[in-house]
């Protein structure tokens, strides 16, 4: 039986860390803050929004919370964002998506001083990752990378396999297994014969959007899944990209969903908050 990665306790472990180094720089007479700027109303950008509040009050930043209405302009947004990077006060900038369908997202997201981006979206940041230098990291592969590294799970010269190309989570994450100097493959929806693909894989991980779409056909025995999908079914649970319960007996370690990935990206997007201070004094 597979062995069972707990996101919860894994993240918890890495807030208790960033915690005494919070503690140690207000010690030294800084302060870290994060904006978190929301506009409307959306009700699972709120809860989003709540949580990490709540992880910024556990750690011990503080958080600068701009909650604007649903009508507000792109040109309204870019303002408060242009305060906010010239403010010495503020290490972070983080605007909740998605945003209402009038603003330009992509403008937003450009607007942000890379050196401020603690989503790690930014052009500037993704350039960063993929060259190697220092800056943000997105939030939810560097959660996964955590995950493999303090489960053990060692991801050198491992065949790595990515389902999914997104920006957000698809295309930093193989970097990220790259950087660490796993073999990286990417599929995708134009994959050919996928499941020949995802088998040869010692290490996988899905980020497509289709629940419960991997079965246990397309893994390899004793393989490390990592599920990033999260949805909501009929009957109220939730589930993920993979089939737990058909892919566990095959696999030889496996994020559940709710529990697994989800609890990372926010102890990640609090590490980057904390790395802020280091990487602005450059």
């Amino acid at each position: 039986m597979a062995i069972r990665i707990d996101g919860k306790a894994i993240s918890t472990e890495i807030k208790d860390e960033l915690k005494e180094r919070v503690a140690a720089y207000k010690a030294a007479g800084t302060d870290i803050c994060l904006a978190v700027i929301q506009v409307g109303d959306d009700k699972a950008s709120t809860v989003y929004v709540s949580n990490k509040k709540k992880a910024c009050e556990y750690i011990g930043i503080k958080s600068l919370a701009y909650e604007l209405p649903e009508e507000t302009t792109t040109e309204e947004l870019l303002a408060i964002i242009e305060e906010l990077n010239g403010r010495s006060d503020v290490n972070g900038i983080l605007v909740q998506l998605p945003v209402p369908k009038h603003i330009d997202e992509e403008k937003i997201l450009l607007a942000i001083s890379p050196d401020k981006d603690v989503d790690g979206f930014h052009p500037v940041s993704v350039g960063r990752l993929n060259i190697g230098q220092k800056g943000f990291r997105s939030c939810t592969p560097a959660g996964v990378i955590q995950l493999l590294k303090r489960t053990g799970i060692s991801i050198e010269g491992k065949e790595c396999v990515v389902v999914g190309r997104s920006n957000i989570v698809g295309k930093p994450m193989a970097a990220m297994l790259l950087a660490e100097n796993g073999t990286v493959t990417i599929c995708h929806s134009r994959t050919k014969d996928l499941a020949s693909v995802t088998k040869r894989a010692d290490i996988l991980v899905v980020a497509i959007g289709k629940p419960k779409f991997i079965t246990a056909e397309y893994v390899k025995e004793g393989a490390a899944v990592i599920d990033v999908g999260i949805h909501r079914m009929d009957d109220g649970k939730l589930c993920g990209d993979v089939d737990f319960a058909d892919v566990e007996p095959v696999a030889g370690a496996i994020t559940p969903v709710p529990g697994g990935v989800g609890p990372m990206t926010i102890a990640m997007l609090m590490n980057n908050c904390v790395e802020s201070v280091e990487l602005q004094k450059q």
